[in-house]
């Protein structure tokens, strides 16, 4: 099969070192000039585009101009009283743009004119110059249509002239393809992406890292946690014990949540680590510390709300996330290796571990709920004034004094009534007692003495006993008395005296 060497052609060396050359000729000398004729002519080559360029747009500028003064000559009638020298001129002020000036030229062309490129308007009054001296040369006898016909010559030279100029640019353009320079070549994607792992948050004070010390020659899951089941180091806690549960811990509950993937997680019974194991392999990063404190977090709600075997659950899984996360690169894989191999000593000490932080969890959880239910208790026993006859017999009649009174005694009533609150004197004008305990009831023990007070002052409670506050001590106790001297009475009534 032919190799075919074509796709080559498009590459240019200025600096080729397989050339042969003259012997008279120095090959180094020869190479520098084909490298400068080349440069050379890449460069005359670019700014004649530019140029071209420039001047296409300059020309359609003026060709848009030369058609609306032509168009709007034609507009006139050849008729009218106006010489045709004064149309032309009117005609070129109505053709006249918004944009006067032509674009500057690009860098590195028209560097041979030192002053600005001259405006569109001076442009078509130097047409309509050549125009008239064409016209007044010719000396024809339409003067009108001459005019028009003149305009129209101009017209045709400078659409030529725009043909020529798009033939030059093309060939220009396609000499400048054929050949792979330095400058076609550009960047076709500079970006990159790179996924980053996740920082890892920082670690509270009271999480230890495990010990180097090898305190037993056997194979566990977590030689700390063994520390501690064997008893030789009493005073340390397990890897779950360090549960974020207490009190003086730095970090606060209420920033750290179980997400929804710990959750999903937390929803595999104990014991199915089947299913942890592809639930994790699915989702690595469920192994990350803060899914585990998480779980511990939605583990102590759980304790608060009464669910202990929800609790429990979550302990473990969090526990079981630690412990793989502990074990190093091949945690996972060795803790549900150890974990189901079964009589391997590591599933107690797992599961030693789980019970004890189950228990912390729960009895800090107890602990809260004996709090909430102390502080409920209080805000409950609140103090309170009450109004109520002395003798179960007797009512206590509300009189509200008359606003039209000239007495001094109901005038000066009537003042204390209108200083109560409107809700007190609402209660008093319906004539309940009912409705006048529920306002004092509302009111601190304070404030309702000292309207009470008021209202005995002001003569607005008339009562044949004195009045008793049924929530003290003292009101209860005299309250049971007249009843049960109300109850021996009635037993006289109707068995006669005992004695």
């Amino acid at each position: 099969m032919p190799i075919n060497y074509s796709k080559w052609d498009a590459l240019e060396l200025s600096d080729d070192s397989d050339v042969e050359v003259h012997p008279n000729v120095d090959k180094r000398s020869f190479i520098r000039a084909k490298q400068n004729q080349i440069h050379q002519q890449r460069f005359e080559r670019k700014n004649k585009i530019d140029t071209y360029k420039y001047e296409r747009i300059v020309n359609d500028g003026l060709l848009k101009r030369i058609n609306a003064l032509l168009a709007a000559l034609q507009s006139y009638s050849p008729q009218t009283d106006k010489r045709p020298d004064d149309l032309a001129f009117q005609a070129l002020m109505e053709s006249t743009g918004e944009d006067d000036s032509p674009p500057p030229p690009p860098e590195g062309v028209h560097t041979h004119v030192k002053e600005a490129p001259p405006t569109y308007s001076k442009m078509m009054a130097a047409l309509i110059d050549q125009v008239k001296t064409k016209v007044d040369e010719d000396k024809p006898d339409n003067r009108f249509e001459a005019y028009v016909a003149e305009i129209k010559v101009h017209q045709a030279k400078v659409e030529d002239l725009q043909k020529q100029l798009a033939v030059e640019l093309e060939t220009l353009e396609k000499e400048e393809g054929k050949k792979i320079t330095s400058e076609s070549i550009h960047t076709g994607f500079d970006s990159s992406f790179v996924t980053k792992a996740d920082p890892k948050p920082k670690a509270t004070e009271s999480k230890k890292a495990p010990t180097k010390e090898k305190v037993q020659a056997v194979e566990v899951l977590n030689p700390h946690a063994l520390a501690n089941a064997d008893g030789s180091k009493l005073g340390e806690q397990s890897s779950g014990a360090d549960a974020d549960v207490d009190e003086d811990e730095e970090e606060d509950d209420d920033d750290v949540e179980a997400t929804e993937l710990g959750k999903k997680f937390a929803q595999i019974n104990m014991g199915d680590y089947r299913t942890c194991l592809q639930y994790i392999s699915s989702n690595p990063s469920v192994l990350a510390e803060r899914e585990t404190d998480g779980l511990l977090v939605l583990a102590f709600n759980s304790a608060i709300a009464g669910k202990d075997d929800f609790a429990r659950q979550c302990v473990h899984q969090a526990l079981l996330l630690q412990y793989c996360r502990a074990l190093g690169k091949d945690g996972v894989g060795l803790f549900f290796k150890r974990i189901t191999t079964k009589g391997h000593q590591a599933q107690k000490v797992f599961f030693d571990d789980v019970n004890s932080t189950f228990d912390r969890v729960r009895t800090r959880a107890r602990e809260i709920q004996k709090q909430r239910e102390a502080e409920d208790g209080a805000e409950g026993g609140v103090e309170q004034i009450q109004l109520h006859a002395v003798d179960p017999g007797t009512t206590i009649n509300i009189t509200i004094p008359p606003a039209a009174s000239e007495d001094p005694e109901v005038i000066k009533s009537r003042e204390l009534f209108n200083a109560f609150p409107p809700g007190l004197q609402r209660a008093l004008e319906s004539g309940s007692l009912d409705e006048v305990n529920k306002v004092l009831g509302k009111m601190s023990v304070e404030q309702a003495e000292e309207i009470v007070g008021q209202l005995s002052e002001g003569g607005m409670l008339q009562v044949e006993e004195q009045i008793i506050d049924a929530t003290t001590e003292e009101g209860q106790a005299a309250l049971k008395e007249f009843e049960e001297e109300e109850r021996q009475r009635a037993l006289a009534e109707n068995y006669g005296d005992p004695e």
